[in-house]
């Protein structure tokens, strides 16, 4: 469906890396584009550089969120807001699992419960998932955030099903590494980290991701483009690890 034939969308996580380059590349193709974050200075920015109309909302603010969707009828919804705290089951915390559901599932289930009867009803529409290859493959460290991607994953899936009938397309969009500012705020600004994530890797760009996005909304109508796994040349997701018990420790003679 060419761009023409939307007039509206909404970016969560828009202040920054992925989200921010998503709603300049969608105000590029004349979208009126609101960009939701916690960061208004970030925001005014945005919106100075680009015409988007800022909300500093949280996405878990349910409220928020549900009046800014009654006001303004969206067809095209990019679900880009999301957070890690790395660490296994074994090390997590109350707080680190609810927070990680609350951003990353609850509040897209809700942008999607909200948004797609209004896309349904104008037999139009077009929702983004962003995910992650950890909604596909397990590396260590990030148990909570497998399980919050694996499930955009699976909603994707049904969010199609749940619209069969009507000309509203679903995209489930699962990057790997790419080189954005997510990395420091899971593990601080530093050298450090840069080091470790960023520095000497060839890494796909926020930009690259924003293009593959308005790829698929582009597409004509009768193609939906279900999912695209975006990673480094360089990287290869999954592994295999076996391990040897430990052997009895022998009597203290």
């Amino acid at each position: 469906m060419p761009f023409s034939d939307y007039k509206t969308a909404l970016v969560t996580g828009a202040s920054s890396g992925i989200g921010a380059a998503v709603v300049e590349r969608l105000c590029a193709e004349g979208l009126q584009v609101h960009a939701l974050a916690r960061s208004a200075d970030a925001l005014q920015t945005l919106a100075e550089r680009t015409g988007c109309i800022p909300h500093a909302i949280d996405v878990t603010d349910l409220a928020s969120i549900t009046a800014l969707v009654a006001e303004v009828d969206f067809d095209v919804l990019v679900n880009n807001a999301g957070v890690d705290r790395p660490g296994s089951i074994l090390k997590s915390t109350a707080s680190d699992i609810d927070l990680l559901l609350d951003v990353n599932l609850r509040a897209v289930l809700h942008l999607c419960r909200l948004t797609l009867p209004g896309m349904v009803a104008r037999d139009r529409g077009h929702i983004v998932n962003i995910s992650s290859i950890a909604g596909a493959y397990n590396f260590g460290g990030n148990s909570t955030y497998h399980a919050s991607k694996a499930a955009i994953h699976m909603l994707s899936r049904q969010l199609r099903i749940d619209a069969y009938g009507k000309r509203v397309r679903v995209t489930e969009i699962c990057p790997g590494r790419v080189a954005t500012d997510i990395f420091s705020h899971v593990h601080g600004e530093s050298a450090e980290t840069r080091a470790r994530f960023i520095d000497g890797f060839e890494l796909p760009q926020a930009t690259d991701i924003a293009n593959a996005i308005a790829f698929a909304i582009s597409a004509p109508v009768a193609v939906n483009i279900g999912h695209m796994e975006i990673t480094p040349t360089l990287q290869v997701p999954g592994g295999l690890s076996t391990m040897r018990p430990e052997l009895p420790q022998s009597p203290q003679s």
